[in-house]
């Protein structure tokens, strides 16, 4: 999400009145690649671009690509295969042996529906969005590039002439793997599709319990991963810098302003016993994505027995979003590489990955897209 905004911020920045911009999106991916589906790159015909659809290797290519397609005045697709790592073939260097396609859409500023303002609408969203995405399209190229969010299934269906109950269906399972993925179809009419059908996640929110030092480390590391900020504290305590890139800065007796939600994780740093006991038994009744606590185990199972007082079945060893002691193991000492050992594991927990060393990990780094 966060290169979406940034994205956003270049398009509501530009001067529409005298330059014009295409968006670069990875639609399909086959077997390695340094970025997946979803990837954007921005680019304006001042030369001037946002985003990225590779590790850098491809973006030079692409820059030309989007200003055909801003010249053109029309979507194309063009494929970058490294798979032959054949000499002769654009993109080498790549160094990743896979196969990437991806889709240059030129942007009418003017359309309430073009790509860039269909992300604008969801970008405030608490929940995932799913996004319809024509990529191929065997006769009417005018269609290519066409978005659609999942509230408009009746449109596109009319637009492509398709059931609705068929493209219901393919939200129903790229909502239910939480991931996106590429579906040929044919419409009743004899023509061929490819769409795309795009799982979009929001932000990461972000709830800090603490107000001591290290939150300064943990809030740079957050801010950076583009992660929306909350703190929970003592607010005389907390620096200024905290609140400058926090969403929600609030005492403990306000935690309640704090709406949490399936994308919601929270971190108990308060260094304080009473404080974080306090604020793991309001957050436990909210069932958080992640939920993690600094400290020695000991300091956790005295917590569980207190709490055990008022829960005798409690058990937060089986709490499945529970994690004390908290963080990677890495051997983390300072406030930085704590705060590194723990975002880790969070982004582990949300991927659903063991957060173990990649040269043990059998097949390829990322799950193949299909």
């Amino acid at each position: 999400m966060k290169e979406i905004r940034k994205i956003i911020s270049s398009y509501d920045q530009m001067d529409w009145s005298k330059h014009k911009a295409a968006l670069a999106t990875v639609v399909s991916v086959e077997e390695s690649a340094y970025r997946r589906i979803g990837a954007r790159m921005f680019v304006q015909s001042t030369g001037d671009w946002i985003g990225g659809i590779s590790g850098g290797c491809l973006e030079g290519d692409a820059l030309k690509r989007a200003q055909i397609a801003i010249h053109k005045d029309t979507p194309s697709i063009v494929v970058y295969d490294t798979m032959e790592d054949d000499a002769h073939q654009i993109g080498v260097g790549l160094g990743c042996n896979g196969r990437i396609e991806v889709l240059f859409t030129p942007i009418d500023h003017s359309a309430a529906d073009n790509p860039v303002e269909i992300l604008k609408s969801i970008t405030h969203s608490r929940q995932a969005n799913i996004l319809f995405q024509v990529i191929e399209a065997s006769q009417s190229k005018s269609k290519l590039g066409l978005v659609y969010r999942d509230t408009e299934l009746e449109s596109l269906s009319s637009d492509l002439d398709i059931s609705s109950s068929e493209l219901q269906e393919y939200s129903s399972i790229v909502t239910n793997k939480r991931k996106s993925k590429v579906f040929s179809l044919s419409a009743q009419d004899g023509q061929a599709y490819v769409i795309l059908v795009e799982y979009i996640r929001p932000e990461v929110q972000l709830v800090l319990i603490g107000d001591n030092y290290d939150v300064n480390a943990f809030v740079g590391i957050a801010d950076e991963l583009g992660w929306q900020i909350n703190v929970v504290g003592l607010l005389r305590k907390i620096g200024k810098a905290v609140f400058e890139k926090s969403n929600l800065v609030v005492p403990y007796d306000q935690v309640d302003q704090i709406i949490v939600d399936e994308y919601t994780v929270v971190v108990l740093m308060s260094h304080d016993y009473h404080w974080d006991k306090k604020m793991l038994r309001h957050f436990m009744q909210h069932d958080p994505a992640y939920m993690g606590m600094l400290g020695p185990k000991k300091r956790m199972i005295k917590m569980e027995n207190e709490l055990k007082v008022e829960q005798p079945a409690l058990s937060l060893d089986g709490l499945s979003y529970f994690y004390s002691p908290v963080g990677l193991d890495i051997g983390a000492e300072s406030p930085e590489e704590i705060a590194l050992s723990i975002t880790a594991e969070i982004v582990a927990i949300l991927r659903d990955r063991p957060g173990t060393h990649l040269k043990y990990r059998a097949g390829t780094i990322h799950e193949r897209e299909s």
